[in-house]
């Protein structure tokens, strides 16, 4: 238990919107969604200052 006290557990991999609860109702610290970045459609995008 002391051990767990220092240490920050992150669940990550295969995390969506549907399972996202479930996952947060481990006591994981983090959850990392990759699903949000990788299954987003790129745009064609410039700035100029």
């Amino acid at each position: 238990q002391k051990l767990r006290n220092k240490v920050k557990l992150e669940a990550s991999g295969g995390i969506n919107s549907k399972n996202i609860s479930k996952y947060g109702q481990t006591g994981v610290d983090i959850i990392s969604v990759g699903s949000i970045t990788n299954s987003v459609k790129g745009i064609d995008m410039s700035l100029e200052i």
